[in-house]
């Protein structure tokens, strides 16, 4: 009865996932939005770290080469929330904001011995902006107001698929279907009112493969390398614009009505990363991660700014006693984590980097059970107030919840 719960529940969430990518940055204006930063599973609370990390229990979207360790007759499947609460401010004013989203929703299974497989959907990119833009008439000393909001994103569908081929070695291959739509208005006023609204489509294919090392135990340290690679991809736009204006006197007349334009694509770079995971005595694990994507390479022009390379780096510490099996509090898991990401933007000649800090629990839901609640909350900062910019200060609440299942097990009959 329990599956049967939660599985209404992870479909009936799927709209509300397409349909809720949530957040007010005006940093979110450029490309396709900002990344959403999705971690499953105890990640959150460790930096967003897991490259190298591989738990037979919990979803890893890091790296798909985990998968080759889920263990037969077992199901696992995910779903997350997430709460965020920003201050923007400049040098001289400030405002607050609030969202929240579910975050992901992801299962997975093993095809047979060392051979597991997940399928999973979530945000790819958020946007939300609501910006005002003064600019003089030409030939004039009058000036115009221009008003451009921005709602919407993409959303990622993966499948993904991990293979142990050797005791201490794994392989994964991803495969990402991206697609949504960005809704921009841009809002006119001079002496009439002139309203553009541009609905922009975007879908493409993204493909990843990773690997996952284990090294000879030493001691009681036990260390797994981990490896990913992202290939370059396209993705291919289209727009609608519907646009019309009211005069001063207050007659409106339609200029477009869902006039269908061809986008230019949007390039996504080729990206890698790098990460080392460590257990300690089996109750310390200490993981480090690095990541390198290269925007400069797709040739992509803004107008008064530029993209330029981004470096991700991320740090995660967790503790678990473990004790007694048998006692609760005994199997809780403490968490902390730091992840530094220099960004993909520079304007007015400053880097648009972001860091958080982040504690976490990990919660089982009973005695004895591998289902667990991971709670973390995060704080950080994105943007600078230099060259009159705008800095993001952010407190984030997130919630995974992930499940043990045994689906596939026979039932014996006497």
């Amino acid at each position: 009865m329990r599956n049967k719960i939660l599985f209404i529940v992870l479909v009936g969430s799927i709209n509300i996932l397409v349909g809720q990518n949530n957040t007010n940055t005006p940093y979110s204006l450029y490309g396709l939005g900002v990344e959403n930063k999705t971690a499953t599973g105890g990640l959150t609370g460790l930096g967003n770290t897991g490259i190298a990390q591989s738990n037979p229990f919990e979803i890893n979207l890091f790296n798909p080469a985990s998968l080759g360790g889920i263990l037969q007759n077992s199901f696992l499947y995910e779903f997350g929330v997430n709460g965020t609460y920003s201050t923007l401010k400049t040098q001289n004013i400030s405002e607050t904001s609030s969202n929240g989203n579910i975050s992901h929703i992801a299962i997975a299974f093993p095809i047979k011995k060392d051979w597991g497989m997940s399928v999973g959907l979530l945000p790819y990119t958020k946007t939300g902006y609501n910006i005002d833009v003064e600019s003089s008439i030409e030939g004039t000393t009058d000036t115009y107001l221009t008003r451009i909001t921005g709602i919407g994103g993409l959303n990622k569908f993966y499948i993904s698929s991990g293979l142990k081929l050797f005791n201490n070695l794994s392989f994964g291959v991803d495969v990402s279907f991206l697609f949504g739509s960005i809704e921009q208005e841009s809002q006119l006023y001079s002496d009439s009112f002139v309203s553009i609204t541009d609905q922009n489509y975007y879908g493409g294919v993204k493909l990843k493969t990773g690997f996952q090392y284990k090294l000879p135990s030493f001691g009681r340290l036990e260390t797994t390398l981990g490896g990913t690679l992202e290939l370059p991809a396209s993705l291919n736009g289209s727009q609608t614009r519907t646009s019309y204006k009211t005069t001063s006197g207050g007659s409106s007349v339609t200029i477009e009505n869902e006039v269908e334009n061809d986008l230019e694509s949007f390039e996504l770079p080729f990206s890698y990363g790098l990460g080392i995971t460590s257990i300690i005595n089996k109750k310390y694990t200490a993981s480090l991660d690095y990541r390198a994507l290269s925007w400069q390479d797709t040739n992509q022009q803004l107008n008064n700014e530029r993209y330029t390379n981004q470096s991700i780096y991320a740090f995660g510490l967790q503790y678990a006693a473990s004790k007694n099996k048998s006692d609760y509090w005994s199997n809780i898991k403490y968490r902390v984590g730091f992840n530094y990401n220099t960004g993909f933007l520079k304007i007015s000649n400053e880097q648009i980097d972001s860091y958080f800090v982040s504690l976490g629990v990990g919660l089982p839901m009973k005695k004895n059970s591998k289902d667990n609640f991971n709670l973390s909350y995060s704080y950080g900062r994105e943007g600078t107030l230099e060259s009159s910019l705008i800095q993001d200060n952010f407190h984030k609440l997130t919630l995974n919840l992930n499940f043990v299942g045994k689906w596939f097990s026979k039932r014996k009959i006497d």
